[in-house]
């Protein structure tokens, strides 16, 4: 499996990926502060983003570092999970599409490995762009916080290490979550309708629900990214019996 994902690598040019990621992630870390800044007042003059928001009567953008934080992990994953629907889409459908999956289906390999393959690439792009972008943009969103206060109270040690273990196991759902557009997009070989259950899987994962939303408990991402993996298993348990339509 190991030589299939790196044969994968090799036809896959993946420069407009890694160039995307870094992109994405300048302008989560960008939005991120940019919510501080509009929310919390944005007046240089006032010296802190809190302060100046609170002055004028309202409340600051966070309601802390864990909110933050959490709120930074919910945008990266959500902009990834779309770019592995662009990556399902280019790996597998298109190849669907322009019946080049023909070619690839007369290597004396089961099929179902090399679907398996290309969805594990898949996989593992969208988590370790998902990870490093949060880690990027957390990062950043503290440093920035340091000259810039914007989020009230002070940073602990024991808030920081639940944190992060709790938007650890929630990227690993959301990578496994990424892979469900598969499943819809293999059905009538449509890149759109990939793209366009990706968004829909987005919108109904980081819905918020007066202050509740599916990630909240860690439970709920589990057992989630569970059913992300069956429905994409699902997707072409039958690649071998099928023909190429």
């Amino acid at each position: 499996m190991l030589k299939l994902i790196r044969m994968e690598m090799k036809k896959q040019k993946l420069a407009w990926f890694y160039r995307g990621a870094v992109i994405a992630t300048i302008l989560c870390a960008g939005f991120m502060f940019l919510i501080a800044y509009t929310e919390g007042g944005g007046d240089p003059a006032f010296g802190s983003f809190a302060d100046a928001y609170t002055e004028r009567g309202g409340g600051p953008a966070f309601e802390g570092f864990a909110d933050a934080l959490s709120i930074a992990g919910l945008l990266c994953r959500a902009v990834f999970i779309v770019f592995a629907s662009v990556l399902l889409s280019r790996f597998i459908i298109e190849e669907y599409k322009n019946k080049t999956i023909s070619l690839l289906f007369t290597y004396p390999i089961e099929r179902k490995n090399l679907i398996m393959a290309k969805m594990l690439l898949v996989l593992a792009l969208t988590l370790g762009a998902m990870l490093i972008s949060t880690f990027i943009t957390c990062t950043s969103i503290l440093v920035l916080n340091s000259y810039f206060p914007f989020i009230p109270g002070k940073l602990e040690a024991g808030v920081l290490l639940h944190t992060g273990i709790q938007l650890l196991i929630q990227t690993l759902s959301a990578a496994c979550l990424s892979l469900i557009p598969l499943y819809f997009g293999m059905r009538k070989k449509s890149v759109p309708t990939t793209i366009v259950s990706s968004i829909i899987i987005v919108g109904l994962v980081s819905s918020n629900n007066q202050g509740y939303s599916l990630s909240n408990n860690i439970t709920v991402p589990l057992i989630l990214g569970i059913i992300g993996l069956l429905i994409a298993y699902l997707s072409f348990r039958n690649v071998d019996k099928t023909d190429v339509a």
